[in-house]
């Protein structure tokens, strides 16, 4: 079975892949104006004036929804897995997959909130790559096929997070405390699954405001105490950025034979990551009660700025600057050691050990400790949003049946086919606890790499919706509007939900209505 899944994971993350991913993030980049860099100030703005209703969270709420999907064991064990694999380098391709990753994340945001739709049973706002595919399309010749699409994306996608990615972040959870506090792995499994069920059983509104607070004090702290780190150790830091660059380019002589093996690695944790292009963004976008679907798709694009370049760079200069890290040929461990820190004992095994180690230096003992709180509470906020993503998916391919009542049961298809997807991101995240890192990781990697394929494909395909919008928006705020959405008068056809949205009276920035 290990063989089959290498294998199968080797095809889902050919080279192919990898220049797809960043071949559309310059496209979208280039076709949206740099709207990553353009738009930074109106970003920021965003995140803090947002609205929520019944139906909605707001943006904020949103952000950190997506965010608990983006920060967890990638963060953390997946640094140091591309470092170890890709040398310091692969930091690089990192960096230049978050940078054109923003352009690629504000597009499918977009599309996300443009195509949103209310759930059938609660009310709530729901959307995402199954529902774009499907809808974007539903005018043309080609409905059909984009149906069909969109289905196959939602079943990818129960599969990846429902059962594949779960056991990814519970196996860093488990293996971190397990090292630290010489937990049985099998009762940090329990304990995730009681607490895990707590929460997806509330719905989307106790996951968002879960994510609300837990999200960004865990992200600060481990931010700021890495930078304490980094900066006891400042005198390194332009050779470190030094080495980086080289390494990546393939300037520097020791690093020199894994360039590819440093693009490679790079860019696959680096999607793992911060998730652009993925299709997971989306969900959480469409949940958000904006007047405009521009505005999430901005507040989403910095998403992607907090997971990269803030967490993945805080991790990767606590393990370069501290010298925790080790580079092996081959891309396996089993591969021949062609540079170290030398600060690592002889026994770490690639992923948490290398911060772990880092975090030491700071104070003695106390490294293990703190990533393995780092880890559960990163790596259980993203649990909580593959379980929401698998949820919303599921909700589609069930549609207008989700309201069927079952014979003799008393509750509904949909009630009923969502308590089996909670029963199995539960058992998911148990195998997942108690499995090596290897097999972990493979499962994890073929889910985010079906995704990612079938998704950017889509988003290629269906890209103009967003670039209108964002249009739109930009024009309305140069006439000091506050922005609000009508896809008839820009001719983007089946956003079913913006065409009956109860739109209020446009605003300037003095707070008076339009043509007071």
């Amino acid at each position: 079975m290990s063989e089959f899944l290498d294998l199968v994971n080797s095809y889902v993350w050919s080279n192919a892949l990898v220049y797809l991913c960043l071949a559309a993030g310059v496209y979208f980049s280039i076709r949206s104006k740099f709207v990553q860099v353009r738009q930074v100030p109106e970003m920021l703005r965003l995140l803090v004036r947002g609205e929520k209703s019944p139906s909605g969270v707001s943006s904020f709420q949103a952000l950190t929804m997506s965010l608990a999907g983006r920060v967890g064991t990638g963060n953390i064990a997946g640094v140091a897995t591309a470092i170890a694999f890709g040398g310091p380098g692969a930091l690089f391709w990192m960096w230049t997959v978050a940078f054109l990753g923003a352009s690629t994340s504000f597009v499918e945001c977009t599309l996300g909130q443009i195509y949103k739709t209310r759930d059938q049973l609660t009310g709530e706002y729901r959307g995402g790559p199954a529902y774009y595919l499907s809808r974007a399309m539903a005018h043309t010749r080609a409905a059909g096929a984009f149906k069909v699409y969109g289905y196959i994306f939602a079943a990818v996608t129960v599969l990846a997070c429902g059962l594949l990615l779960p056991s990814v972040q519970s196996n860093s959870m488990a293996t971190a405390m397990s090292s630290a506090w010489g937990f049985s792995k099998w009762w940090v499994a329990v304990g995730t699954v009681i607490v895990l069920a707590f929460v997806i059983i509330g719905g989307v509104k106790r996951i968002a405001a879960f994510a609300s607070v837990v999200v960004p004090f865990m992200a600060v702290v481990y931010i700021v105490l890495a930078m304490i780190i980094v900066l006891l150790n400042a005198d390194q830091v332009p050779e470190i950025i030094s080495l980086i660059f080289s390494s990546a380019l393939g300037f520097d002589s020791a690093f020199g034979a894994i360039i590819g093996a440093a693009v490679m690695w790079g860019v696959k944790r680096g999607i793992y990551s911060n998730e652009a292009g993925q299709g997971t963004g989306p969900h959480a976008a469409a949940a958000a009660e904006v007047s405009h679907p521009a505005k999430q798709g901005l507040v989403q694009a910095f998403a992607v700025y907090v997971d990269t370049l803030f967490v993945c760079s805080a991790t990767g200069f606590l393990i370069l600057s501290t010298g925790a890290y080790r580079v092996f040929e081959g891309e396996s461990e089993s591969g021949a050691v062609i540079a170290e820190g030398g600060a690592l004992p002889a026994d770490t095994e690639v992923g948490p050990g290398f911060a772990q180690v880092g975090f030491d230096t700071l104070w003695s003992g106390a490294g293990a400790s703190f990533v393995a709180i780092s880890l559960a509470f990163f790596c259980f906020t993203t649990l909580v949003a593959y379980y929401y993503m698998a949820e919303t998916n599921l909700r589609f391919m069930l549609g207008r049946h989700a309201k069927v009542q079952i014979p003799g049961v008393g509750g509904t298809l949909g009630t009923g086919l969502t308590m089996l997807l909670q029963a199995l991101i539960l058992v998911s995240v148990v195998i997942g606890a108690v499995s090596t890192a290897t097999e972990a990781w493979v499962l994890g990697d073929i889910g985010v790499g079906l995704m990612a394929w079938l998704n950017i494909v889509g988003i290629i395909i269906l890209q103009k919706p967003a670039y209108l919008a964002l249009w739109d928006y930009e024009k309305q705020k140069k006439q000091g509007l506050d922005p609000v959405f009508d896809p008839m008068a820009l001719n983007i056809t089946g956003a079913t939900f913006w065409e009956t949205y109860e739109r209020r009276p446009q605003t300037t920035a003095a707070g008076q209505t339009s043509g007071d």
